[in-house]
């Protein structure tokens, strides 16, 4: 069973996620932040990964650790749940269109973490929520999870739409890339014959 808990208190949040990466998309998501709360139910759905996440954070100063410590656990629950990464696909990709919005991502389960992020924003804010904190999310996520992970808007003008369609495609690509291959020969999809430096 490919599943992991992870717990992380600081000064600043204390964040509680469990996930199940064979689920079936069900999420139990409270940061105490609305918009993000809804952005990772959307993403539990279509990874099809079971998310249960509780986050108490700094949100009298603001957002940011909350978003970010979030990001941060849930990548190491993502990476204890792979372990060695054995029988995987390793690489996935989506296109995600909502409305006049299409965006992109890609991943490589490498071990190797890297986040490309080329999305703009018209507007300082969705919600009560800083756009600039998303890029924050994906970076603590990718590097925490040890994905090579690309994100790009292609076009779009609706923040909300935009927001929504990068954690959507980065979901399905993250749903392609952990899946067990079938014809795999059981080990890890490298010709190192293991992931990671």
């Amino acid at each position: 069973m490919r599943a992991a808990t992870v717990e992380r208190k600081t000064r600043e949040t204390e964040i509680f996620i469990s996930l199940d990466l064979d689920g079936a998309g069900d999420y139990d998501v409270e940061t105490g932040v609305g918009f993000f709360d809804h952005m990772l139910e959307g993403f539990a759905k279509h990874s099809m990964i079971d998310l249960k996440v509780r986050a108490e954070g700094d949100l009298h100063i603001d957002m940011h650790h909350t978003v970010e410590d979030v990001g941060i656990v849930m990548g190491m629950a993502v990476a204890k749940a792979l372990g060695d990464c054995a029988g995987i696909r390793r690489f996935g990709a989506a296109y995600i269109p909502m409305d006049e919005t299409l965006s992109r991502a890609a991943i490589d389960i490498s071990k190797r973490p890297y986040l490309v992020w080329r999305v703009n924003f018209a507007r300082p804010k969705v919600g009560d929520m800083d756009t600039e904190l998303f890029k924050e999310w994906f970076h603590a996520f990718a590097t925490n999870a040890g994905l090579c992970l690309h994100v790009e808007n292609l076009y779009g003008e609706n923040t909300h739409h935009i927001i929504e369609s990068c954690f959507k495609a980065t979901a399905r690509a993250l749903r392609e890339a952990l899946e067990l291959d079938p014809r795999s020969d059981g080990g890890a999809p490298s010709t190192k014959g293991s992931l990671g430096s």
